[in-house]
Order: structure tokens, then C-alpha cells, then sequence
């Protein structure tokens, strides 16, 4: 979701790796590994596109960003590929909490990869459904 090419997704897949090495020793098990794992490589990747936006402009996302395996012409697989689509429209902040959302994540745990309340994260995914409602029957 916040890298435009191959290369791009292989080095910010290289920095966050190296960023979970560097911090790996200052993990104090107040959280789930994963949610720890997604807070650094969520905060690594929003670091890297500040500052390539400030050194260039951003480049649209290309649909190879969104490969899903197995597409085929189905109306399910159509209206998921529309979802996509509005995603890429949502803000940094508002990508990351609805990946999370969609993988599963609980409010909780949102909120502590985020840094955001429980209810700031009920409150924000409403919106962003709102909103995503409005970017996919524009679109």
C-alpha cells in the first residue's frame, strides 16, 4: 500500500526488517508480536513515503499494487478490486487502520499499532466507511 514499484516494496521490506533486528532487543512483551511487528514496519513504511513526498511528488499507485491471485471477471472479484481502488484514495492513516482492520485485528489492537484510543478507532473506521462508500458509488 505505500510503495509504487518492486524495488520499492523490496527495500522497504529490507529497512523493515532491519528496523525489527535493530529493535528486537528493546521488545518488553507488553503487546502481541504481531501487533509490536506491524507497529514498527507501519511506522517505517509512513517514514519512507514522507520522505520520498518531500523529495519528489508521489507517483499513482499501478494496479500490479493490488494483485489479487486468481482474478478473474466475477462481480465478487470486481467489487473487491473497486475496494482497492478507494483505498488507494484514503489517507496514510486511514490505509493503515483499515488494512488492520482487514486483517483481523481487534480495536484494541489497532489502537495500540496506531496510537489512537479504542473508541478514536471505532470513530475513524466509521468514517472511513462512510467514506469509502462515497469513493466507490462516485467511482
Amino acid at each position: 500500500m505505500y510503495c509504487n514499484s518492486r524495488e520499492d516494496k523490496e527495500d522497504l521490506f529490507q529497512d523493515i526488517i532491519l528496523q525489527l533486528w535493530r529493535a528486537y532487543g528493546s521488545f518488553n512483551g507488553n503487546s502481541k508480536v504481531s501487533t509490536w511487528v506491524y507497529r514498527i514496519a507501519l511506522n517505517n513504511a509512513i517514514t519512507r513515503l514522507r520522505k520520498e513526498t518531500k523529495r519528489e511528488k508521489f507517483a499513482a499507485l499501478d494496479d500490479s499494487a493490488f494483485n489479487i491471485s486468481a482474478i478473474d471477471n466475477t462481480e465478487e472479484n470486481q467489487q473487491v478490486l473497486q475496494m482497492y481502488s478507494a483505498i488507494k484514495n484514503l489517507t496514510e492513516v486511514e490505509r493503515a487502520i483499515t488494512m488492520l482492520y482487514m486483517d483481523d485485528y481487534s480495536y484494541k489492537e489497532i489502537a495500540d499499532v496506531i496510537g489512537l484510543s479504542e473508541s478514536n478507532v471505532g470513530f475513524n473506521l466509521n468514517k472511513i466507511r462512510t467514506k469509502l462508500k462515497t469513493i466507490v458509488n462516485n467511482g
